[in-house]
């Protein structure tokens, strides 16, 4: 019983994050729920239940699921997420093959820094935009701009208190919390609909969606993979610093790997955002020291039944936009800073000239909305700029203008 509540804190913890994806990106946060229970419980098939972990909606697909819903529709935009999940399993079998050092090789920090600052500052208009009560694309006017404001500022205000300074449980749910805060202040506001939940059952099948296989939405998706993928790895180092264990050995990261790929087609196939390891759930593991993965399994469980309740997604359904547009201003720009931290923490030196053309380069493509298409096949944004960062790695060389970099004292100099 203790571990069925314990599982069940671990869902609370994880849930403000999990239901923001699909609300942000026009998915069902009832299908988004049974594709964490479902993912969570194939990741501990594939591991051996060896690894305390919860896997849920990840942040980096949002950009490219709220695209590929608008160019390609929900089914499109799935098979798309089925084949980055493929890109899983497939990396977890070259891990195997060829160590952790592959990865390294081909997805260095000068590589990925600047391709998770785009996922970041990619989305910065849609959160302004959401945060002022307008739709992401800034082109109606939902709810009065100055209500708007105020929802949104105490959203953003609170979950910002809540991450710098609570202390203990409350500090793993700052999403949660900024919206509950921001919810209440909308119904002070009267811009919360209750229709859809009294018209909704207690007990309702979520309404999934299943996939349709589009070779653009394919071919757009699969460079999205490598923030996510990268990022597992420091999840899973993160979690064996925590529990002492060192899980990238045993069960091995070619596992991890594989068990994300497979939770990601297995979202995919119901109309869920893809899965990936969840930080917050690590914290509270760290916390709580709730280190048995079966609790895990109880929180997957608890995600699936709650699924099926037909009230609680349509209650989730009913938050106004300004609430989820206050998180995200700063949830979008935290993703900005991990991608900097990422440069900072390796000691990427953006003098040598080779490492600058490849950052700026990635930036530039991928805030700037570059687009490259040959007839029906296009690239755009993130995934155009993952692959042009990866291709400048391979192809520049390493030693490219060391010789003639000149530092700012040089130039000073010279000025005076």
């Amino acid at each position: 019983m203790m571990q069925v509540l314990q599982g069940a804190q671990m869902l609370f913890v994880a849930f403000g994050a999990l239901v923001l994806v699909p609300l942000l990106t026009g998915l069902d946060p009832s299908v988004a729920l049974f594709g964490a229970g479902i993912g969570t419980l194939l990741f501990q098939v594939i591991t051996k239940r060896s690894v305390p972990i919860f896997l849920a909606s990840s942040f980096a697909f949002i950009a490219p699921i709220m695209y590929g819903v608008q160019t390609w529709g929900v089914p499109g935009t799935m098979g798309g997420l089925m084949m980055a999940g493929v890109i899983y399993v497939c990396m977890g079998a070259v891990i195997k093959v060829r160590g952790v050092g592959i990865i390294h090789k081909l997805l260095p920090p000068v590589v990925v820094g600047p391709v998770i600052m785009v996922i970041g500052l990619g989305l910065a208009p849609v959160a302004v935009n959401m945060a002022l009560g307008k739709t992401g694309d800034g082109a109606v006017q939902l709810i009065d701009g100055n209500a708007a404001l105020w929802i949104s500022s105490i959203s953003l205000l609170v979950t910002i208190a809540l991450s710098v300074f609570a202390k203990g449980f409350l500090k793993l749910i700052p999403i949660m919390g900024g919206i509950v805060a921001g919810y209440c202040v909308s119904l002070g506001f009267g811009v919360v609909d209750f229709s859809p939940v009294a018209q909704a059952s207690w007990l309702a099948l979520p309404s999934f969606t299943f996939p349709e296989f589009n070779i653009n939405a394919i071919l757009f998706m699969i460079p999205v993979a490598i923030a996510p993928a990268v990022e597992h790895v420091g999840d899973m180092l993160a979690i064996s610093n925590v529990t002492g264990k060192d899980y990238l050995k045993k069960p091995g990261l070619h596992r991890t790997m594989a068990g994300d790929g497979v939770a990601t087609i297995a979202a995919s196939m119901f109309g869920a955002p893809p899965n990936t390891t969840y930080s917050e759930v690590t914290g509270a593991v760290m916390l709580t020291k709730a280190f048995n993965p079966v609790i895990m399994t109880w929180a997957a469980v608890t995600a699936l039944v709650l699924a099926f309740v037909g009230k609680l997604g349509a209650a989730l359904q009913t938050i106004p936009v300004p609430v989820m547009g206050g998180i995200m201003i700063l949830l979008f720009g935290s993703i900005a800073t991990v991608g900097l931290n990422t440069l900072i923490k390796n000691n990427v030196d953006l003098h040598k000239a080779r490492n600058l053309v490849i950052v700026a380069v990635t930036l530039v493509f991928g805030i700037g909305g570059m687009a490259f298409g040959i007839g029906e096949f296009s690239l755009q944004g993130v995934s155009l700029c993952g692959i042009v960062a990866i291709l400048l790695n391979l192809v520049l060389p390493d030693d490219l203008g060391e010789n003639h970099v000149v530092d700012n004292a040089q130039i000073e100099d010279t000025a005076n």
